[in-house]
């Protein structure tokens, strides 16, 4: 059993309340964002016979943790603190086994790994698991007004829609394999894309 997100980013208004939902829910200080939302874009004017026509692009990807099938954030920690539990594949943190020592947010590429100041140690989105065991869905997904968020099964979302992951400004897949699936958006451009980027930094 793989737990996966869907992420409909042809749907996704870019509101935020998943990521508020998530900071309430798990109780997380200003600075902490398990779940982000991206807002990537660019373009520019162009003449065409004569005439200034806009190019521009923007959309939005909301991002937690992938609970990657292999996880670098896993392999990279000394203590076996952030481990991916065999009954559903979500990648969690021990917090009383971390010592604090980062190198799992060194080396995520998502930058899903979030240091807690105050505990001195790692946190993480969780995939909301005890609501999971409870019947329920994570809470960001629940929240979207848009409905632009599902959370299954991988190989469920996969047989539904896809298996579109490679989307910027996210890395290449083949680094981490990530248990998402991305419904992409009308002018969504591919990883590694260097026509646009990332419009909110200090929101991420």
């Amino acid at each position: 059993m793989q737990y996966g997100f869907y992420i409909n980013s042809a749907k996704c208004t870019g509101c935020k309340t998943c990521q508020v939902s998530c900071k309430d829910e798990k109780d997380t200080d200003i600075g902490t964002k398990f779940r982000r939302v991206y807002e990537y874009g660019g373009g520019s004017w162009q003449q065409t016979n004569g005439l200034w026509q806009n190019n521009t692009f923007a959309y939005y990807l909301s991002i937690s943790c992938n609970h990657c099938e292999e996880p670098t954030c896993v392999h990279g920690c000394p203590t076996g603190a952030m481990h991916k539990r065999k009954e559903d594949g979500l990648v969690v943190v021990d917090q009383d086994v971390c010592v604090g020592c980062r190198y799992c947010e060194m080396r995520c590429p998502y930058g899903a790994p979030q240091f807690d100041h105050q505990k001195r140690v790692m946190s993480k989105c969780d995939g909301c698991y005890e609501r999971v065991s409870q019947g329920l869905k994570p809470v960001c997904v629940d929240s979207c007004p848009q409905r632009a968020l599902e959370f299954d099964d991988i190989n469920v979302l996969r047989e539904k829609y896809g298996n579109e992951r490679d989307i910027a400004p996210l890395p290449n897949s083949s680094l981490t394999k990530p248990n998402i699936v991305i419904n992409t958006h009308a002018h969504a451009k591919c990883s590694g894309d260097t026509i646009g980027r990332i419009l909110n930094p200090e929101e991420i």
